[in-house]
């Protein structure tokens, strides 16, 4: 946990809603510890070729601005405004009707009105009307207008990093107004002139340089892929080969890189390589494709581009004939959404077809990539793998919907017909808080890190409530995900809000219920707990 000190959730939980005695354009933001993000490190702008490196952090006087700031800001929100016809639409269109003002985890966290939907867009909406609109330069703030001044640029700042993109507002919207496109601009604009905050722009400068977000070496990479095996080994008795940077493989695996390095992530790669080495997958692992998150999502749409591209590079050199994609948030929206107008289509890959089924992954006809749960999905459909879901009766599940592959891509039923398949106790968080309308983690889109702690515990307050209410009504003990920012900020917050409750890949689960030709007697999971009706033995 972080060393900001974050108050008791009793203390936390006591949300102050009346809002401020000054009108909101009359409101500045306050910097307080726990609150907000540290500012990039000089050296990964530099690196990311990206403006204004320089030391600074968000609660100095002083943000070290370059002198035509006001300049650069205004003349990329022209340029964005007549680039992106849906930006432009997304200032005109809202009538203010309050329908998205109580749903976004923020504001119900913390109270401050500013985290409505509504009116976090209302920060960039009002510099729109002041510059781009006859009725703001003649009537300012009358027809909701306002000066950009350095205030504005602050409120923009601590704003915009309150914000997960989650685009729970937008299924509320009648408009169908995208928040989470408001914010890449926000953000975008805020990066033209070097304010953007380390978490994100580390991890994307790391990506340029080693591959992934963490920085690892080629050698790493290896190290830890041998001692998954070993651990595999030490469990079933069966040594999984792990084929890496092979060229002329069938299939190009692509998983983030806090599956190699971070628990409980780790278990779910685990299971990867145990799921592919039982069906005799062709594929191969990259050290230079290396990372499926694209923190480009979070910081500019060349920056998600140029990041995205690496995967398909990769595709190419080690002439694959499709890409399979792990349990994984941001990669997927970018690919889903994204990927045929930024950098595609793959047209030198093979629509996917699994090896194993024959079943033709049509949706990924452009893209040419397939998520891990459709495939699985697949395999468990056409009864290809041998499962004992009571492997994982010592679980209570409950399964979060992470944003980006729920509401961004539509994948709602395939991970809990996987779970169904692997485990029988499975039980749904309440109906308004899963599949269109799932609480956030409240650490996505760059906001999992620790100097902004509080902050998360409050935005990820609804959904804790959901899982409290199913482990106090089921003794759920266990939360599933297909995210790899879900698996890292949800233990955080379950550790404060939901202590009884740990979390999981879905393909953790999976590799606990896989009966593997040749295995031993299993005794204990992945995580070396012993399986129920075990407890006493010597090898658990």
């Amino acid at each position: 946990m972080s060393l900001v000190k974050v108050l008791k959730p009793d203390e936390l939980a006591r949300i102050d809603f009346r809002p401020p005695r000054t009108g909101w354009m009359d409101t500045p933001a306050e910097f307080k510890p726990g609150t907000w993000c540290y500012s990039a490190a000089p050296k990964n702008l530099k690196y990311l070729d990206l403006p204004n490196p320089r030391e600074w952090q968000p609660p100095d006087a002083d943000w070290k601005l370059p002198v035509n700031w006001k300049e650069i800001i205004l003349g990329g929100f022209k340029d964005r405004l007549e680039k992106y016809r849906s930006f432009r639409l997304f200032m005109d269109i809202c009538v203010r009707c309050g329908a998205c003002a109580d749903k976004c985890h923020f504001f119900i966290g913390s109270g401050d009105p500013k985290n409505m939907p509504v009116l976090r867009a209302e920060l960039l909406r009002s510099i729109y009307r002041r510059y781009f609109t006859p009725s703001g330069r003649v009537l300012g703030k009358l027809a909701g207008a306002r000066d950009l001044t350095v205030e504005v640029l602050k409120e923009w700042f601590y704003y915009f990093y309150q914000c997960t993109e989650c685009r729970r507002c937008s299924v509320f919207c009648p408009y169908g107004i995208d928040q989470a496109e408001i914010t890449m601009i926000g953000r975008e604009l805020l990066n033209l002139v070097g304010c953007n905050i380390n978490w994100i722009i580390e991890p994307a400068a790391n990506c340029f340089r080693t591959g992934n977000h963490l920085g690892l070496q080629p050698h790493g990479i290896k190290d830890m892929l041998d001692f998954f095996a070993d651990d595999i080994e030490e469990r079933t008795g069966i040594r999984v080969e792990v084929p890496i940077n092979r060229k002329g493989a069938e299939i190009l695996f692509v998983t983030p890189s806090g599956d190699l390095f971070a628990d409980p992530g780790t278990f779910t790669c685990m299971g990867y390589l145990m799921l592919f080495h039982e069906i005799g997958l062709d594929y191969t692992l990259s050290t230079y494709a290396s990372e499926g998150g694209n923190f480009g999502l979070f910081t500019s749409h060349e920056m998600m581009k140029r990041l995205n591209a690496k995967i398909y590079a990769e595709a190419r050199r080690l002439r694959v004939k499709w890409i399979l994609g792990g349990e994984c948030g941001h990669m997927w929206r970018v690919i889903h959404q994204y990927m045929d107008t930024l950098n595609g289509p793959a047209d030198f890959l093979e629509e996917p077809v699994s090896p194993i089924t024959g079943a033709k992954f049509e949706n990924a006809r452009a893209t040419k990539m397939v998520h891990i749960m459709e495939f699985t999905a697949d395999l468990i459909r056409h009864k290809k793998l041998k499962l004992e879901p009571s492997r994982n009766d010592h679980l209570r599940v409950t399964f979060h919907d992470s944003c980006n592959p729920s509401r961004a891509m539509g994948l709602f039923e395939e991970p809990r017909y996987v779970m169904r398949n692997v485990c029988n106790n499975f039980y749904e968080m309440p109906e308004n808080t899963i599949r269109e309308q799932t609480f956030c983690c409240g650490g996505g889109a760059g906001l999992g890190t620790d100097e902004n702690l509080e902050m998360r515990m409050r935005g990820g307050l609804p959904r804790a409530k959901a899982v409290k209410h199913v482990h106090e009504k089921h003794g759920v003990n266990r939360l599933a995900c297909i995210c790899a920012i879900d698996r890292a900020t949800l233990h955080s917050l379950m550790e404060y809000w939901v202590p009884e409750v740990g979390v999981t890949g879905v393909h953790e689960m999976v590799a606990n219920a896989l009966v593997m030709k040749g295995e031993k007697e299993r005794t204990a999971d992945l995580r070396g707990e012993p399986l129920k009706g075990m407890e006493t033995s010597p090898n658990a």
